[in-house]
């Protein structure tokens, strides 16, 4: 198999993280590739049409694109590791959803800084973006604590990742200040081997 991926993309780091997580690393060679919103064909459409990384190539089938599509086919491969039986299942993939909008969010506002001229940028919309991202992080916070430290899952490595980045790009917003357990909570997940290995380089 071969993972498109970028080094600095939380959704590619997740799925990194999932195959460390279950023993696959070495089933997987990794192709580094950069994409964007103006530069989508540097993924071959033949691969992903919507011009996106992660996407999977398999010799038994199609190419795998989304996340979340990926980790999970990584996951039954290993025999279901990462993702539980129901009914905790269900929390797992609504912890893995929050990350991900966390993310979604994440990128936008580097887009809107990076991409969009500089006369066309739209404060109110950076900071609609981080209304969401402060929301789902309160949520976190307040609800899905006792989740996040139990039995690891796809969820908790998804929020980590999706932490990882607000750290990445936008650490001047200080995300940890009002959610102490959240915090504290990352710092320990982070020295996981899986995720010292899979660190953005910036």
């Amino acid at each position: 198999m071969r993972l498109h991926y970028s080094p600095n993309s939380p959704y590619a780091r997740k799925v990194v993280v999932a195959l460390a997580e279950t023993g696959q690393t070495n089933d997987v060679e990794i192709v580094e590739a950069s994409t964007g919103p103006l530069n989508a064909q540097a993924m071959p459409a033949t691969l992903n049409p919507l011009g996106k990384i992660p996407a999977l190539e398999r010799a038994d089938g199609a190419a795998l694109y989304d996340s979340r599509v990926i980790c999970r086919y990584v996951d039954s491969r290993a025999g279901g590791v990462l993702y539980p039986a129901a009914p905790r299942l269900w929390d797992t993939l609504t912890i893995e959803a929050t990350a991900d909008g966390i993310m979604d969010a994440a990128l936008l506002m580097v887009y809107e800084s990076r991409v969009r001229p500089e006369d066309k940028r739209f404060d109110g919309w950076l900071e609609g973006q981080w209304s969401k991202v402060t929301r789902a992080l309160d949520m976190l916070e307040s609800r899905w604590m006792p989740h996040l430290n139990g039995p690891i899952d796809m969820g908790a490595i998804a929020v980590c990742c999706a932490l990882g980045y607000l750290d990445l790009r936008h650490n001047a917003r200080g995300w940890r200040e009002t959610r102490p357990a959240l915090a504290a909570w990352v710092a320990d997940f982070s020295a996981r081997p899986s995720m010292l290995a899979s660190q953005p380089p910036g």
